[in-house]
C-alpha cells in the first residue's frame, strides 16, 4: 500500500493507493503540525510512505520521535527513471523538463585517474535545493511505476529505487542522530597541533613558525605560503623543477623548504576542514549531523552538503567518542569493488580468489603476479584504465587469469569511447557527452579533419572510456552499499521499534564505511547484524553467486581505534 503525501493550502493531503497506483480508501487532510501523529497512527508493515522528497517530509517524523520502515523517494526515482537506459522509451523519460527536473543534479567530469586513485569522481560537495511543492505526487509515482513495468528487466529497477529510497532513509536518520563528537578532545587536539586558539584569519602560532621557516630556506620574505601559486613561483625561483603543490610531487623532492612545506599544508588543511570555525559550526550539543546527498555523484555514491561529512581525516577521529555505556561499532568492507567486479562479471576465478581471504593474496595465489601490492595495482589499473605505470604493466597478467572480468570493464570501456551509455547491475545509467563532443568526433574523421585532430578526439574519447569503465563497477558497488545499510537499518529497528535514538543507529557512512552507535550491551549483535546484512546484499545483486563480501569490524569507544 502506497500513501502519498502532498502539501495543500498548509495542511497535508494523505492519499493511500494500492501497489499498482489506484485508489485504496479515501484521501485525509491532515493538519500540517499534526503529521507525525498520523503517520504514527498510520505506519504498519506494507505501508510506503511516497513523498516528493526524504528531506522534506521525514525530518519532522524524526524530531518527533517517529520513525517509517519504507518509503519512494519520489524526486530520486524520477532521476533514475529520466536517465535509465531500460526507461528510454516511457513517457516519463520522454516528457518535457518539469518542476521534477529543476533539483541539481551532480555530473562530475570523468577524468583520466593513476591506478593508485580511489575513484575517478570526487566527493562533491553541494547546496542542495529540494523539490518544491505544488507538485502532483500521485501523478508522478503513477508515470514511475509505469516506466517501471514497462522496462525489459522490472525486478532490477524495482531494487534499484527501493534502495535509493531506503538510503534517503538512513541519510535522514544519521542526520537526525548525529554522529557523538567530544569537542573538548577536538579542541585539545587543535591546541596541540596548531597552538592556541586565534580569531577567524589569523594563522595560527605553529603555521606562523613554519611560514617563518619557509621564507628563511626559500629566501622569500614576501611568501604567502597559503597560495599555491605563490609556493610554486618561489620552489621554482629556488631551482626546483615542480609542476604543483601536490604532495605526491612534492615528496619525490630534495631540498629544505620540503618537509616544512608538507608540514603546513597537513596543518593548514586541518585548520581549514576541521578547525574551530568547522567546530563552531557543525558540532552541537555533542553531535556532528552529516548532511548526505543521496544519489550525489553520477555512479550513485553518496555527496555531502557541506561538513566534510565524506572525509574525517584520522587527525580528529579520536574526538569521535561513543556516549558512556554506548560503543561505535565500525564496519569495513574489504575490496569491495573488485568482488562487485567478480560478481557482474561471472568471474568464478576471480570470486574463488577471494572466498575466505584477501583478495589480493588470492590473486597472488593464482599466479598471475608475484606481489600483494602487484595485485592490488594492477586491479586498480584494470577498473581505473591505466596503461603505464605499475598498474598498466600487470593488468595483462590480470587478464589471463580472470578474462571474465576483464572483458567486462573493456566492453564498458569500448562503449564509452564510442559515446554509449553503460549500466550498473540495477540499471543506473551512465550519462553520454554532449553533443558537441560527437561533433567534434564527426568533424575530425571528415574531409576536413586532420590527424591533430583525430589525435584530440582518440585521447577525449579514451577519457570517457576510463569513465565508463570504472562507472559500471563503481556504480553496483553503490547500489551494494545501499543494500547493505538498508538491510542492516531494517534489522536494527526490528530490535528498538521506538524512536531512532534508543537502541543501536547508524551515525556515519562513507562509501563502503559504515558506524553505527550502539549500547555496549547490543555490541557484538551490531557486528553480527553487520556480517548477515553484508551477505543479504550480496544475495538481493547477485542471486547464488558464490562470491563473498567479507567484512571488518571493530567494537570500539573511539573511532580513531577502529583503524
Amino acid at each position: 500500500m502506497h500513501i502519498v503525501l502532498d502539501r495543500v493550502d498548509g495542511s497535508v493531503l494523505a492519499t493511500p493507493l494500492t501497489d499498482a497506483g489506484e485508489p485504496d480508501g479515501e484521501p485525509t487532510l491532515v493538519a500540517e503540525p499534526g503529521l507525525p501523529a498520523f503517520v504514527a497512527a498510520t505506519e504498519r508493515p506494507g505501508v510506503r510512505w511516497v513523498w516528493a522528497d526524504t528531506t522534506r517530509w521525514y525530518p519532522a517524523v524524526l524530531a518527533a520521535d517517529g520513525r517509517v520502515a519504507r518509503c519512494v523517494d519520489l524526486r530520486l526515482g524520477h532521476r533514475l527513471l529520466r536517465t535509465a537506459l531500460a526507461t528510454r522509451t516511457s513517457a516519463l523519460a520522454t516528457a518535457p523538463e518539469s518542476a521534477w527536473d529543476t533539483a541539481p543534479v551532480v555530473v562530475l567530469e570523468a577524468r583520466p585517474a593513476p591506478a593508485t586513485q580511489a575513484s575517478l569522481f570526487d566527493d562533491a560537495l553541494l547546496a542542495q535545493e529540494p523539490v518544491a511543492d505544488g507538485l502532483d505526487p500521485v501523478a508522478e509515482l503513477r508515470a514511475q511505476l509505469a516506466a517501471v513495468a514497462g522496462a525489459a528487466d522490472p525486478g532490477a529497477l524495482r531494487l534499484l529505487l527501493a534502495a535509493e529510497s531506503a538510503g534517503a532513509l538512513v541519510a535522514a536518520e544519521v542526520k537526525h542522530a548525529g554522529l557523538p563528537w567530544r569537542v573538548d578532545v577536538h579542541e585539545r587536539l587543535l591546541a596541540d597541533a596548531l597552538g592556541p586558539r586565534v580569531p577567524y584569519g589569523v594563522r595560527p602560532q605553529r603555521l606562523e613558525e613554519l611560514a617563518a621557516d619557509l621564507r628563511t630556506v626559500l629566501d622569500d620574505p614576501a611568501l604567502n605560503p597559503d597560495s599555491p601559486a605563490d609556493v610554486l613561483r618561489s620552489l621554482r625561483r629556488a631551482g626546483l623543477v615542480v609542476d604543483s603543490t601536490r604532495k605526491w610531487e612534492l615528496e619525490r623532492l630534495e631540498h629544505p623548504a620540503i618537509a616544512p612545506l608538507l608540514e603546513y599544508k597537513r596543518l593548514y588543511r586541518l585548520l581549514t576542514a576541521n578547525g574551530w570555525t568547522w567546530l563552531d559550526e557543525w558540532v552541537h550539543d555533542g553531535r556532528f549531523h552529516p548532511e548526505y546527498v543521496v544519489g550525489g555523484v553520477v555512479t550513485g555514491r553518496w555527496a555531502a552538503n557541506g561538513g566534510g561529512a565524506l572525509q574525517l581525516p584520522k587527525q580528529v577521529r579520536s574526538a569521535v567518542v561513543a556516549d558512556p555505556g554506548w560503543k561505535l561499532v565500525v564496519a569495513d568492507a574489504a575490496q569491495l569493488e573488485p568482488r562487485v567486479l567478480a560478481a557482474m562479471a561471472g568471474d568464478t576465478a576471480m570470486a574463488a580468489a577471494g572466498d575466505g581471504q584477501d583478495l589480493y593474496d588470492g590473486v597472488v595465489a593464482s599466479g598471475a603476479v608475484q606481489t600483494r601490492q602487484q595485485a592490488k595495482m594492477a586491479m586498480l589499473g584494470a577498473m581505473y584504465g591505466a596503461t603505464q605505470g605499475e598498474g598498466g604493466r600487470f593488468v595483462p597478467r590480470l587478464a589471463r587469469a580472470f578474462p571474465r572480468a576483464l572483458d567486462l570493464v573493456e566492453r564498458a570501456a569500448r562503449a564509452g569511447e564510442r559515446g554509449e551509455p553503460v549500466t550498473t547491475r540495477l540499471g543506473r545509467t551512465s550519462p553520454v557527452p554532449e553533443a558537441a563532443w560527437f561533433e567534434a568526433r564527426n568533424r575530425a574523421y571528415s574531409v576536413e579533419g586532420t590527424p591533430a585532430m583525430q589525435r584530440a578526439v582518440e585521447s577525449r574519447a579514451r577519457s570517457w572510456g576510463r569513465f565508463t569503465r570504472n562507472f559500471v563497477v563503481q556504480g553496483t558497488a553503490a547500489e551494494w552499499a545501499l543494500s547493505w545499510m538498508g538491510g542492516l537499518r531494517t534489522r536494527l529497528a526490528a530490535r528498538t521499534p521506538g524512536p531512532v535514538t534508543s537502541g543501536p543507529h547508524p551515525v556515519f557512512f562513507v562509501h563502503d564505511e559504515l558506524v553505527v552507535h550502539a549500547p555496549a550491551a547490543d555490541a557484538d549483535w551490531v557486528a553480527e547484524q553487520f556480517r548477515a546484512a553484508a551477505v543479504d546484499a550480496g544475495r538481493i545483486l547477485f542471486g547464488g553467486f558464490p562470491v563473498t563480501f567479507p567484512l571488518s569490524v571493530a567494537v570500539v569507544d573511539a573511532y580513531s581505534e577502529a583503524k
